[in-house]
């Protein structure tokens, strides 16, 4: 499968109509029986969570619980797009506890830029943020248990294929080759040796920084250091058409909900 080299010095894709996505996410959800909180009202936009609680629980051990999180930059729409067919689909463990932010920044995609509309990049902002969403994202999380797993949804114009972050400090039992396993039967996987400057193998990224070295944080190194002790970062490459991109988060996100144990 190759490349369509559209995306010349930026995402020159593809783009969605942000407003009937979020309505189909919110149909499906409560559908399905979710319940939704809204945590900030942009004036055009609200931001909002879902949840899901188990549907079944084998006492006395408590529930996975899982957080999904995309639409965080406006040129990469795969992100909301997976959501929604992965609400489509239903087909969750019984299990599991879910949290889901459909879209962060929903005006970044009536803009088809990767900012807000005040110019400011949110993915660099979970440090010391200015942000309104992301002052009242984090304040949403703060109200949130802990996550036994966090999978945050992206895509990346450059990339030559899906890769993936993954940040696990403890060590526990790695989802990272299961989701690359997942991914290539469905979108093509970047075997560089480098992506985005750091040393990759077989599409995964496992970086040595630590957020405290940074001083801008993504959302990512927020949830590692408050919410969770194991995260993904997973990058649909973005010149290439819309179903392949979807269809791999969506790969990436089952792997890993399905590979975590009760």
């Amino acid at each position: 499968m190759e490349r369509l080299g559209k995306n010349l010095g930026s995402y020159l894709g593809e783009t969605i109509d942000i407003r009937a996505v979020l309505r189909d996410v919110e149909t499906t959800a409560q559908f399905h029986g979710w319940s939704k909180e809204i945590f900030y009202d942009t004036g055009e936009f609200k931001l909002f969570a879902l949840h899901r609680k188990p549907l079944s629980l084998r006492d006395p051990q408590l529930p996975k619980r899982i957080y999904i999180s995309t639409g965080i930059h406006g040129d990469e729409p795969a992100g909301p797009l997976a959501a929604l067919k992965l609400l489509q689909q239903n087909d969750w463990p019984e299990h599991l506890e879910l949290w889901l932010c459909p879209c962060l920044n929903p005006v970044g995609f009536t803009l088809n830029s990767r900012v807000n509309v005040k110019g400011i990049d949110l993915n660099r902002e979970y440090l010391k943020p200015v942000a309104e969403e992301v002052l009242a994202h984090i304040a949403w999380l703060e109200r949130q248990p802990q996550f036994d797993l966090c999978l945050m949804l992206h895509e990346d114009w450059e990339s030559h294929g899906f890769y993936l972050y993954e940040q696990n400090p403890d060590g526990k039992i790695s989802f990272a080759e299961k989701m690359i396993e997942a991914v290539e039967r469905v979108c093509p996987i970047d075997l560089s040796e480098s992506i985005e400057g750091r040393p990759a193998s077989g599409g995964i990224l496992r970086p040595t920084i630590k957020p405290q070295d940074r001083p801008d944080w993504p959302e990512a190194f927020y949830v590692i250091t408050h919410k969770t002790r194991q995260s993904y970062t997973v990058e649909a490459p973005s010149d290439f058409p819309m179903p392949v991109r979807v269809n791999a988060l969506v790969a990436a996100v089952n792997a890993a909900v399905n590979g975590i144990e009760f």
